[in-house]
Formats: structure tokens, sequence, C-alpha cells
């Protein structure tokens, strides 16, 4: 099959490496990475894969794809796109959609005290995050998970299941419409990475995991880095509990 690849970041270079082991043809649109963030360009360097690291545009398009594969990918995919290869396109996403729909899912699950996160491969439609749910799996958040330890969990777990979505969108499977409670958050960092005098202290520490992404900044707090709860104790000079 002819296969479109919007991908970055490891799961993208997973992705990548699953389309190729079956055999499909892949082209790749993805971003410059960090020295931290593995390379999805690299890997088509040395893999000899067609890419480019410009926004995915009717204009541009190699081939007519038979599926589209979004995987960490950072731009908006217009409807050109998505009829381009008659609605098949899908997207991994990480959270039990309709919740957390948009940016940062993992973070402010843990910000706001969910007791479990989790993954959505969905088809892509004109709306953030709207589209048919093709599967889910639900992955419990720990008290000791971070934004690290529990971005790793989960899109560990959704990669083992990458290419069974990718089989049910080749397939032609409606999937099925989201329900149930609807959240949607922007990007960027949540309250600027800054930790609020008013928080209650289990929100204070859910904050202060939910920043642990090396070399990601972690919380602050009246400008100096709180990297545990121990940190934010002596900033506040007062003994812990």
């Amino acid at each position: 099959m002819k296969v479109i690849l919007c991908g970055y970041h490891w799961t993208g270079c997973k992705a990548l490496d699953l389309l190729l082991d079956k055999g499909h043809e892949v082209f790749v649109y993805t971003h410059e990475s960090p020295y931290h963030i593995p390379s999805v360009k690299d890997m088509c360097i040395k893999r000899n894969i067609s890419f480019s690291t410009g926004n995915i545009s009717e204009s541009d398009l190699p081939f007519i794809p038979d599926v589209i594969c979004s995987i960490y990918y950072r731009y908006i995919i217009k409807k050109k796109i998505i009829d381009s290869c008659n609605g098949k396109i899908f997207n991994l996403h990480p959270s039990l959609l309709p919740k957390y729909r948009g940016c940062s899912s993992l973070t402010w699950a843990i910000i706001n005290g969910e007791s479990e996160a989790g993954f959505s491969y969905h088809y892509v439609d004109e709306g953030c995050d709207t589209g048919n749910i093709l599967l889910q799996e639900r992955i419990k958040i720990e008290e000791w998970d971070t934004q690290e330890t529990l971005y790793n969990k989960v899109l560990f777990a959704a990669m083992d299941c990458f290419y069974e979505a990718f089989k049910m969108v080749a397939s032609g499977t409606p999937g099925y419409p989201q329900t149930g409670e609807v959240s949607y958050f922007k990007r960027g960092c949540p309250f600027n990475g800054e930790i609020e005098s008013t928080w209650e202290l289990p929100r204070v520490e859910r904050f202060i995991r939910a920043m642990i992404y090396p070399p990601n900044p972690p919380a602050r707090y009246k400008g100096a880095n709180v990297f545990s709860i121990h940190d934010y104790f002596s900033l506040l000079q007062l003994p812990e509990l």
C-alpha cells in the first residue's frame, strides 16, 4: 500500500519501522528534532526513505495515499488532505477521548488527579481530536508517576497497537462516535510551569510530578526550580509533613 506517515519523536520512528517491516511504500512528513528527541528525519536518511520537513499540503503530496497515519505530528491536517485518501486517515492521541482533547493531555491528567489515563486511535476529521474512535486502552496513573514515566507507559502501549489500528483504517472499519465528558486544553505549559500559592498540597505535589520530563524545565515557585516536594517545603521554610 501507498502510505503517508506524518510522524515525530520516537513514536514516529517506531511507526515508520512497523510500516516498512510490512512492506508498504512510505513517504514521511516530519519535523526537525532537538538533540534529546529521536529524529524521524535521520531515520529516513538512513533507510533511504523520501521525506519532507514542510507542512503536509495537497500541492506536494508524492502520491495518492491509501492511508495517512498521524503519530505525534505537530501541524493541523487540513480537509483537502483528509479528502485525498477518502478519509482513511487516523491519529494517535494520548488520552481517553473525548476527555483531554488538544495538548499536554497526560500532564493535565496528572495535575487534575485522574486515576487513569490512556490512548485513543481515532479518525482525523476537521475538528480537533473529534473523529470516530478506532480503539482505546486505559492505563492506571500511579501515585509516583511523573510526566516522563506516564508518557512512556502510555505511548509504549499505544505503539503495540499501531498496526492493529492501521489495518482497521485500511479495511474501512468505521469506528464509533466519541461519547462522554468533553475537555480540551490548548498548547503550552500548564500555568506556565508556576506553582500557585493558593493550591492545596496534593495539587502542588501532582504538579511537581507533572512537570518532570528532562531536559524540559521543572516546576517553579516564585522563580525557583522545584524538583520535588522536599524542595517546595524548603522554599516555604516549613518542616515536612
